[in-house]
């Protein structure tokens, strides 16, 4: 136990900060969700690439992907890790306002900054296309900041304990520091020039790649997701954690296993073959800490079943739990690799991601804003809890029309690219299948539409809430 405090005497939260991450991360969301739509209509109708460079799809997919991820999904952790560490430790946190503000508006600055970034083609042309070295330098400094401010909330806590909830935040928060800045070490090759050279190149480039690129889902959208799933579950449905031995090796033994996962997005590639049949493994054993999360989180619910016919904020996060389970069983499958060589590079990934996307990160994010503005703002309860549940019902019809259409879109690819003919020769042109799959991919835009059309309906929602007196 470390306080100095009396045990008595009453916390005066800091809540300013975690209002301008929450206003924020429904503005990012609109505009990832909104990107993300015209690209899709661009696969459906390329006439919207409008022949300029900086509308192509190859300059609006990193835009759309970081937006979603780095600035809708990190604003929405920085809203919660803020929250849940001051009420679960009881304590203030730590920093001045003005520590609290060059957090907040550095790490909005380096969003825009890589967001000119993607859209003039300054990327260092990684799959993730990474913004460049200067970026990474600045979003490297905010990232301390932010660290040492959530450490030392912890260490000034008045609970002896540290919640669950704040071993995922901190493991998100850690971890994505050590991935950032090993997958960005490059040269410049001038100081006045955003140019620059990487440390590492060839396969050992790709491994480094995809050891980030995996585990920035595995610690950017699983821990720090799951950090918001064991304060806000538990909390909306007034329920006890289910097992709180469950949580402990829900972490301990996620954090190990998911940091060697990364390989199984290289398999039949240069990589040695041992490194990506160890991808698979640990893969495969995945299931079993992701399941234990999820198990731990859907029971939670015993005893309170009832709540979510008159709670629709705890269907959402209920349901993105539930997604949690479906895209972590979804995600090692396509690890194996018999089964990867029939879905990897079709849209069947594509739908496995926004099936974690959408269903996990959008709605656990969307469940925990719609919990913490009325508190953050001293409302009584939401402005409309109709347009919740009619956002609920508009997101999961968005993610059911994505996901299905991209299955069958990508399971289609799959099938035609490995057909041959009765001479062994390729049965179908790639033009034949892009023909075949056009139609779905107008399916997976109008599925977005929906999504988009929600997230518009919750912002207005928190626009009247924050406005209205009542």
């Amino acid at each position: 136990m470390s306080s100095n405090h009396s045990s008595n005497a009453p916390v005066s939260y800091n809540y300013d900060i975690i209002k301008l991450f929450t206003i924020a991360a429904t503005f990012w969301g609109i505009v990832g969700f909104a990107v993300g739509v015209y690209i899709a209509f661009e696969l459906a109708f390329p006439a919207l690439n409008l022949g300029l460079e900086y509308t192509g799809f190859g300059r609006l997919r990193p835009l759309h992907t970081s937006a979603v991820i780095f600035a809708f999904g990190g604003n929405a952790l920085f809203a919660t890790s803020f929250f849940v560490v001051q009420r679960t430790s009881q304590a203030k946190l730590w920093g001045s306002d003005l520590l609290h503000k060059i957090i907040f508006w550095g790490y909005q600055i380096f969003i825009v900054m890589a967001a000119y970034g993607y859209v003039t083609g300054i990327t260092q042309a990684k799959e993730y296309a990474e913004p460049e070295w200067y970026a990474d330098l600045f979003l490297t400094v905010i990232w301390v900041c932010y660290f040492l401010v959530y450490i030392m909330t912890l260490k000034n806590r008045r609970e002896p304990h540290i919640y669950v909830a704040n071993w995922f935040y901190l493991g998100f928060i850690v971890t994505v520091a050590v991935l950032h800045i090993v997958n960005n070490l490059s040269i410049p090759l001038r100081i006045d020039s955003s140019a620059s050279y990487p440390v590492f190149g060839g396969v050992q480039s790709a491994m480094i790649q995809w050891w980030y690129g995996h585990n920035a889902v595995g610690f950017f959208l699983t821990a720090g997701f799951i950090g918001m799933m064991y304060y806000f579950v538990p909390k909306r449905a007034q329920r006890p954690v289910y097992s709180y031995r469950l949580s402990i090796l829900h972490f301990w033994s996620l954090i190990f296993i998911y940091i060697w996962a990364g390989p199984h997005h290289l398999h039949y590639t240069s990589l040695p073959d041992w490194v990506q049949t160890l991808g698979m493994t640990f893969s495969i054993m995945l299931w079993m800490p992701s399941w234990g999360g999820m198990i731990n989180g859907i029971m939670t619910l015993s005893g309170a079943w009832d709540k979510l016919r008159t709670d629709p904020v705890l269907r959402f996060l209920i349901t993105a739990v539930a997604f949690y389970g479906m895209s972590t069983f979804e995600g090692p499958l396509m690890a194996i690799k018999t089964v990867n060589a029939l879905s990897h590079y079709t849209s069947w990934t594509i739908g496995h991601v926004h099936s974690g996307a959408l269903g996990w990160v959008a709605l656990i994010s969307f469940g925990s804003l719609y919990h913490l503005v009325p508190v953050l703002w001293g409302k009584k309860e939401l402005y409309s809890m109709k347009w919740v549940s009619t956002h609920f019902w508009l997101a999961s019809i968005g993610i059911v029309l994505y996901i299905t259409a991209m299955w069958v879109a990508g399971i289609t690819e799959g099938l035609m690219w490995r057909a041959y003919d009765s001479m062994g020769f390729l049965q179908y042109s790639f033009i034949e299948s892009v023909k075949a799959v056009r139609p779905l991919y107008f399916t997976r835009a109008v599925g977005g539409l929906f999504f988009l059309g929600g997230a518009c309906l919750m912002a207005y929602n928190f626009y009247k809430t924050i406005r209205t007196s009542k």
